[in-house]
């Protein structure tokens, strides 16, 4: 093995995630410590980069060469949650345009042909918040017969329904904002991601355009500076963002001849739920530009994370793959094949964890170079697109470009 990568500038772009930027540099030492005991690597806090608003740095030994890498967390944290605000009447009401963006467009019945688990994944909140709307209600109902039977006699006929419509909303309401503001079963949270990345069917909203600038900006940057590879990983709705800075990077004619190795990695992408949108066509362009350019980009999901596309070629399903098509090298995480049985199992009904497995140590790899290990891409001493040159793409991968809506960007 030959040493291509002395100092690497890692950018995360997270999903729609409304938790602090501390959140991932933590889980980034917790786990990059534990697969360092599992696979003997030596990993020790290194230097953020300059000028990073959130970032960390960390010294690696892998495959017996000495890195330097240095993380910054691209943020749009405060975007989610302005998108998370509001109260029960604005979340029903973004349930139901969310149901018309997929339904009417009848996105959501070509989205099922691909992988099932994402799409129960979109329809699993709608169940529950009309199962607690119903319930809301049904407690209501009852509060108003009470209601009715001991203050009905001392009312004119004309108020008892007026008593009854005030003591349903009264007892219903309560109920509601229990269980939003506790939302153990993420519903709500899963309504306010979906209605965000559909509000305006598949384009995307002022405010991201301008972080994305933003974040291109900062690549531009790393890419000016003495690393050897600035690497870009996008994880969840992150994956998409990805593309598209990437995409504008390099139409801009940002990314220097002669510089750093650029590259990007895609983790428990779910490309399909946007792109399948009528009005994605930004992205739409975006990914077939990726795809035939020179940036290496590995695509990596597993079949046993139900919230991601699994092995679903995200340019060529959206239906926008172009002659000479190259990227991305589509592969599975396998945790089946990565983890424990024990680890598996203790994953089981943890959802929300497994879909963040991508990020954490794996217990049981094989042991080859070019196994998906997050440490090891980030901190090792090799270039993304030289680590996986020789890797074939995964033989179960999906290429049936199912999209109906295939318009692209002038």
């Amino acid at each position: 093995m030959t040493q291509q990568v002395t100092r690497r500038h890692v950018f995360y772009i997270p999903g729609f995630d409304p938790v602090p930027p501390r959140a991932y540099r933590e889980r980034y030492r917790r786990e990059a410590a534990r697969q360092a005991a599992l696979s003997g690597y030596e990993i020790d806090r290194g230097t953020a980069p300059q000028g990073a608003r959130f970032g960390w740095g960390v010294r690696a030994r892998i495959e017996g060469a000495e890195v330097d890498a240095r993380f910054e967390l691209l943020y749009w944290a405060d975007i989610v949650q302005a998108g998370m605000r509001g109260g029960i009447v604005s979340g029903y009401l973004a349930l139901a345009r969310t149901a018309w963006a997929y339904i009417g467009s009848g996105a959501l019945f070509r989205l099922m042909r691909l992988r099932k688990g994402p799409v129960i994944a979109a329809l699993y909140p709608v169940v529950v918040l009309l199962a607690q709307l119903a319930l809301a209600l049904a407690a209501g109902v009852v509060a108003a017969a009470v209601a009715a039977r001991l203050l009905g006699p001392m009312l004119p006929p004309t108020a008892e329904g007026a008593l009854r419509l005030a003591v349903v909303i009264g007892a219903a309401w309560p109920i509601l904002r229990w269980f939003q503001r506790r939302d153990h079963l993420y519903a709500w949270y899963l309504v306010k991601d979906y209605a965000f990345s559909s509000r305006l069917h598949g384009a995307y909203p002022p405010e991201q355009e301008v972080r994305m600038r933003r974040f291109a900006d900062r690549i531009a940057a790393a890419l000016a500076s003495d690393v050897d590879e600035v690497l870009v990983v996008g994880h969840s709705s992150g994956a998409y963002i990805a593309v598209s800075v990437l995409a504008d990077l390099l139409r801009d004619g940002r990314v220097p001849a002669g510089g750093p190795a650029l590259s990007l990695l895609t983790l428990g992408q779910v490309v399909p739920m946007v792109s399948f949108l009528p009005r994605a066509t930004r992205l739409r362009a975006d990914l077939a530009f990726l795809g035939t350019a020179s940036v290496p980009w590995v695509d990596v999901t597993a079949p046993g994370d139900g919230c991601a596309f699994a092995l679903c070629d995200p340019v060529a399903v959206s239906g926008v793959a172009p002659e000479g098509k190259r990227w991305p090298l589509v592969i599975s995480a396998a945790f089946t094949q990565t983890l424990r049985p024990e680890t598996l199992a203790a994953l089981r009904w943890r959802l929300f964890e497994l879909h963040f497995q991508y990020l954490n140590a794996f217990d049981n790899l094989p042991g080859r170079a070019d196994d998906y290990d997050y440490i090891r891409i980030t901190a090792g001493p090799l270039t993304l697109g030289t680590r996986f040159a020789g890797r074939a793409p995964s033989k179960s991968r999906i290429e049936t470009p199912v999209n109906r809506h295939r318009g692209i960007a002038a």
